[in-house]
């Protein structure tokens, strides 16, 4: 029989913490966890404090004998073990102040698998992971950090930080018993990290929490961590610094945001770079640095953003993706021979790709991320046609923003002569690429298969035809067909894309039950059941809109549903992809984004009538209109 340590990679107490840890995550309501970690808050003050922090992850120290037992350890709890890891510099540190010993002989590393809370909200558990060998003097040290849990904590996120929001949320913290335990500024990542001891009437068995808020309060943090009962940063007693402590977010979400900026990363990132960096805790020099320097710091990064574009789409020309091994590190010199790059250079993009946590490197090279393998043409979902296109004719575009602003011409029109899709058209490859572009964002169509209005239609008696306006190359309609066999579909399309989109649903088994219709927005096909119009209002004006939706409104009959999808923009100042895709609109299609009332004036035009909506991943939503 093998050995229970050796069958997951990790010894059974370590399995028994991390599965306990991954489905402590995935159970708790926000609130609820709040009362238990701060005994006696309730009622309105805990409604309010729920509304601004999320429940984010939870940590704890594990002991695996090597990196491949820790990853059969994570596969064994049901968590991904394909995550990145790196050096957790800080508590290697505060072990090593704990036992005595010389930190340079212990390998502390770090991972977030991620894991979803009880809404389908993504998560993570915090690992550290102490390398131990079988035999080891460690064993012992081990045997303590276990029974005293010394690096477990839990960490929220503060949703739309501000500092009046900050500050009343320390001092709510502390009206309950939380004690202030350090922090630290992530200049990479943008983030700021406020730690905290539980009162000694905690309701859980974590001793330590966090909260993490997205930008640059360093003033704030100087006036926590001078209330912090002993002041004097000790390794026993300093924040895990290594990198920011936020969970991971949709990573798909991160890599499509760069067409126009710095890669985003928004609260319930995890950014993984290069060995060796280190979140930047506050010092008595930071805290006499002016605001203006801090804001230049800031401004700095987001004028670099166009370095970050360029950077992917270097890296998904060059296919580095495709040359990274998850299993084997590869050196820079071995990845040039293959890509037939310099060697010198190509460690330079590798560095920034690692950075930008696109790659991760060690002492043996580098391996590709999650992130990194969304950049491969076989990678499922793969973002490479976005690389393509937001490195490509899109960023030459946005070099003529300013025009667009001044004028509300489209950039692509100013430089090209043309629209878009008159352009693409004219050339066949940069037509493909493009419509892979539109269906790597797909990832936003996944909950339609189980709409309400799909679901009914599939269930009703007699057949149901689902008709989809201007569906590309059947990404949406494909995966209701696939979904609902007793449905069939049209698809209306140009010329060039219906052959693509016939080759696609020819391929998943679904072809035989849909037909193809060419032609423009005027031959919308009567009689269908359920309509479907996907990320093509964006594209234009609000005339051509109504245009577009009276085309709709006449082909569809009286007990029709059609199905909308488009990104809201938000009604307040909530950060939204919609906000960043507006002005991609404005640049390059001459459209925009809507907020939801501004969809209801313009199905009222047509006739129609917006029943509801509901989101969709990647800040997208799906919008009901039925006749009125």
């Amino acid at each position: 029989m093998i050995p229970p340590a050796l069958a997951t990679g990790l010894a059974p107490d370590d399995v028994r913490r991390l599965r306990a840890t991954a489905e402590f995550v995935r159970d708790q309501e926000t609130s609820v966890l709040l009362s238990r970690v701060l005994p006696g808050l309730d009622g309105p003050e805990l409604r309010a404090v729920a509304d601004r922090c999320r429940f984010a992850h939870a940590a704890l120290l594990v002991f695996p004998a090597d990196p491949p037992g820790l990853r059969a350890g994570l596969a064994a709890c049901g968590l991904s073990d394909d995550v990145g890891s790196r050096p957790s510099v800080v508590v290697r540190d505060r072990v090593a102040a704990r036992h005595g010993l010389d930190a340079a002989d212990l390998d502390v590393r770090i991972l977030r698998p991620a894991v979803h809370g009880p809404s389908g909200e993504r998560r993570a558990v915090e690992v550290f992971a102490l390398t131990v060998p079988p035999a080891s003097p460690l064993s012992a040290l081990a045997v303590h950090e276990r029974d005293h849990d010394h690096e477990a904590h839990l960490a929220f996120d503060v949703d739309r930080p501000d500092p009046l929001v900050l500050r009343g949320l320390r001092a709510c913290l502390a009206r309950h018993g939380a004690v202030a335990d350090g922090g630290g500024y992530n200049p990479h990542e943008d983030g700021t990290v406020f730690y905290f001891a539980t009162p000694p009437g905690t309701k859980t068995d974590y001793r330590r929490m966090e909260l993490y808020a997205s930008g640059d309060h360093r003033d704030l943090l100087a006036e926590h961590l001078a209330e912090r009962p002993n002041p004097e940063r000790d390794p026993e007693s300093a924040p895990e610094t290594d990198q920011a402590t936020a969970p991971e977010t949709d990573q798909a979400t991160a890599l499509e945001t760069d067409q126009a900026t710095a890669l985003e990363t928004a609260p319930g990132t995890v950014l993984e770079t290069a060995p060796g960096t280190v979140l930047e805790t506050a010092s008595e020099t930071d805290t006499e640095t002016a605001p203006e320097s801090r804001a230049a710091e800031t401004l700095l990064r987001l004028l670099t953003g166009a370095w970050t574009t360029q950077a992917l789409a270097t890296c998904a020309a060059l296919r580095l993706p495709e040359a990274l091994s998850p299993d084997v590190p590869l050196s820079a010199p071995q990845l040039a021979r293959e890509v037939g790059a310099s060697p010198e250079a190509l460690g330079t993009l590798l560095r920034y790709l690692a950075m930008l946590g696109v790659v991760t490197e060690d002492e043996d090279g580098f391996r590709p991320t999650a992130l990194g393998r969304l950049l491969r043409e076989d990678a499922a979902g793969s973002m490479r046609p976005l690389a393509q296109m937001y490195g490509g004719p899109f960023y030459q575009s946005f070099a003529h923003l300013e025009h667009s602003v001044r004028t509300g011409e489209p950039g692509f029109d100013h430089l090209y002569g043309e629209n878009h899709f008159v352009h693409f058209a004219h050339d066949p490859g940069l037509a493909a690429t493009f419509d892979r572009s539109m269906a790597a964002s797909s990832r936003m169509f996944d909950p339609l298969p189980s709409h309400p209005v799909v679901t009914a239609a599939a269930a009703a008696p007699g057949p149901r035809t689902v008709i989809d306006v201007a569906g590309g190359t059947g990404e949406l309609l494909g995966r209701i067909l696939t979904a609902h066999p007793p449905l069939r579909g049209i698809i209306l399309e140009r010329p060039h894309v219906v052959a693509a989109a016939r080759d696609r649903l020819d391929s998943t088994g679904v072809g035989d039950r849909c037909a193809y219709r060419v032609g423009d927005f005027a031959d919308v096909p009567p009689a269908g059941d359920v309509y479907l119009l996907s990320r093509v209002l964006h594209d234009w004006d609000d005339e051509r809109c109504r245009e577009i939706l009276g085309h709709l409104s006449r082909a569809m009959p009286s007990h029709a549903d059609l199905l909308v999808v488009e990104r809201l923009l938000p009604t307040d100042a909530t950060p939204s992809l919609a906000t960043a895709w507006d002005l991609h609109m404005l640049c390059n299609t001459g459209g925009r984004e809507r907020r939801a009332d501004e969809y209801a004036r313009l199905f009222e035009a047509a006739g129609l009538t917006l029943v509801g909506h509901r989101p969709l991943p990647l800040d997208a939503h799906v919008l009901h209109v039925r006749k009125r």
